[in-house]
């Protein structure tokens, strides 16, 4: 019995080194020396203080900032997720309504492009559609006293076009904006609101 044993325990020894320890370190390694910025989670930092990451929504809240997607979880990276509700589900499209009419009321009576009145997947989505952007362009440069054309300039230096040409639709991320809004048009404190 035990030289049957003993193979498939160092086997599973072995792999078990292999798989869970030589394996992530190598891809660790190689990530962090190609993409160091990608690796250490495309953190933001401030005078030398973290304040976010690229690829994580912070729930902005102020009027001279431009807010994020709504988030079914609250911007929390630790139980991101959506709510789903499907689409014909009675809660969703209360939600989307009560989040249409207070987007309307806060940015002007215009159409609310839909990735402001919806959720994100993850409810993390760190970026919005150039049309969030645009509609909320006018709330944003007049909370900061300046031109709207002077904000609408910061948005399309700020833009990113589809990946590869191909996926996905041209966006902005919401922390690097607001950063550059701070950058271009600095608040009284300019601090992001959480």
């Amino acid at each position: 019995m035990l030289n049957h044993l003993r193979p498939a325990l160092v086997l599973l020894a072995l792999m078990t080194l292999l798989t869970g320890l030589a394996y992530p370190l190598a891809i660790t390694g190689i990530a962090t020396t190609l993409f160091p910025e990608r690796a250490r989670a495309s953190l933001v930092e401030r005078d030398g203080v973290v304040i976010g990451s690229r690829l994580v929504a912070q729930g902005f809240a102020a009027p001279a900032y431009f807010h994020p997607r709504p988030s079914a979880v609250d911007y929390n990276a630790a139980s991101s997720g959506a709510s789903n509700l499907g689409p014909t589900n009675a809660a969703l499209i209360a939600a989307i309504a009560e989040r249409t009419e207070a987007y309307r009321a806060e940015n002007g009576p215009d159409v609310a492009p839909i990735d402001a009145v919806t959720a994100s997947g993850s409810g993390l989505d760190p970026d919005i559609s150039l049309a969030d952007a645009g509609a909320q362009t006018p709330r944003v440069a007049t909370a900061r006293g300046v031109k709207a054309e002077e904000v609408a300039a910061i948005v399309s230096a700020q833009a990113q076009g589809r990946l590869f040409g191909v996926f996905g639709l041209p966006r902005v991320n919401v922390l690097t904006l607001n950063l550059a809004l701070d950058a271009a048009f600095p608040l009284p404190s300019a601090a992001p609101e959480d």
